[in-house]
């Protein structure tokens, strides 16, 4: 094979951002939430099969909410090999920004006829405190939603990043950092409303929150957030950001050799991950109607782990399949079996586990390969020859260069 032939062998082009397939699953989700599901709620009558109940749309809007932090797991641990078991704390902490500004769109209208929150009367406060400066503020506070759990995370993932912590010291880490904050939370005089948190909340942006509507309203853009995260994501793991991600996962001495610092880019992307988890939380407390110190606990930062896991990791949709899958299934049996969930969600994530590595989605992918002929013998056998061409042009032996390319570890998205 000649020179020419040799240097013809290039990195892949970058794929785009969607198939064919995939932009039509996409407007079709895109139709659903935005059309489907507000026609099907507000306009179909409630005795007919279509109507959509007012409980579906909250558990779906809650779902979604719970798809956006798989989708950033899916990010941190599938696409560059960090396994973060903190991920509830970014939650919670978007979630307590947007709480704190419908605590004070309350006004007058709570218990005590106070502009303090009840629970600061209650406390015998006289004033707000410092951090609460901002809140009455709709355009603060989205600001705070994002820039609160992407401050704490940066300054966690400085330390943490540059002292070289990995693997299981890195996901021990995160849990007792998520830990200490809850036990924080928990505290009255933070003014966070200690352990009953924040909740009976009225109005947004002074519109009545409890209303068919405004719960609609949410739920399309809950809806639309995540599929616009999901883009967002299929684009940043295409760009050549997301290539150096996969190769810091996969062989992250190798890169450093290849002269990439893995700091900025495992940084950056822990903040990204942060910022996504704190959107959907500030999501989730007005439909949900609370939010209190549990949403740090430990076993809600496991379950994020292991939506992107039964969903399958390095696959973007993966992720919110699994979240959609085991959360529809924990609404189902903690209603009928309630004794019984926690054994089914151990067993779930040991099965996945031994038997299905790539996930369902992965599973799926492997069914309809079935059958189809495989073009990665013939590949191979032409970088070989390329290979043997350079090797000898240079007066080498082939198996002293390295590989031309190599498969990344785990599904592709």
């Amino acid at each position: 094979m000649s020179r020419a032939a040799a240097s013809s062998v290039v990195l892949p082009a970058r794929a785009p951002l969607l198939t064919g397939r995939g932009w039509t699953a996409f407007f079709i989700a895109l139709i659903a939430v935005c059309a489907l599901a507000p026609v099907a709620n507000l306009l179909v009558p409630q005795g007919s099969a279509f109507h959509m109940s007012d409980y579906t749309v909250a558990l779906l809007g809650r779902i979604m909410c719970y798809a956006i932090c798989a989708l950033a797991m899916d990010l941190i641990w599938g696409y560059t090999g960090i396994l973060s078991l903190g991920h509830g704390l970014f939650f919670a902490l978007g979630g307590y920004m947007m709480g704190m500004y419908l605590m004070r769109q309350i006004g007058r209208d709570g218990n005590y006829k106070s502009e303090l929150p009840d629970f600061m009367v209650f406390l015998d406060w006289k004033e707000l405190p410092w951090h609460w400066a901002f809140s009455d503020s709709f355009l603060a506070t989205l600001v705070l939603i994002v820039a609160v759990p992407g401050l704490v995370a940066f300054v966690f993932g400085w330390f943490a990043f540059r002292s070289r912590i990995k693997g299981v010291y890195f996901s021990i880490i995160t849990q007792a950092l998520t830990f200490a904050a809850m036990l924080l939370f928990f505290r009255n005089e933070t003014g966070f409303g200690g352990n009953n948190g924040f909740t009976d909340f009225k109005r947004i942006l002074g519109i009545p929150i409890a209303t068919q509507e405004m719960r609609m309203f949410l739920f399309a853009l809950t809806g639309l957030t995540l599929l616009a995260f999901f883009l967002f994501a299929r684009w940043l793991v295409g760009s050549k950001f997301g290539r150096v991600l996969q190769a810091i996962r996969d062989a992250e001495s190798r890169t450093m050799f290849c002269g990439y610092n893995p700091l900025p880019y495992k940084l950056t992307i822990w903040v990204i991950s942060a910022m996504m988890c704190g959107v959907a939380g500030a999501l989730y407390v007005p439909q949900v109607g609370i939010i209190n110190p549990g949403e740090m606990s430990a076993a809600n930062s496991i379950e994020i782990a292991i939506w992107a896991a039964v969903g399958g990791r390095a696959t973007l949709v993966g992720p919110i399949v699994g979240a959609l899958l085991v959360n529809g299934a924990k609404s189902w049996l903690t209603a009928f079996a309630p004794e019984y969930w926690l054994y089914f969600l151990g067993a779930l994530f040991i099965a996945v586990t031994l038997f299905l590595p790539d996930g369902i989605v992965g599973l799926v992918r492997k069914w309809l390969r079935r059958g189809k002929p495989d073009a990665a013998p013939a590949v191979s056998a032409g970088r070989r020859e390329a290979q043997k061409s350079l090797a000898a042009e240079q007066g080498m032996e082939a198996s002293a260069l390295a590989p031309l390319a190599t498969e990344t570890k785990g599904a592709r998205a």
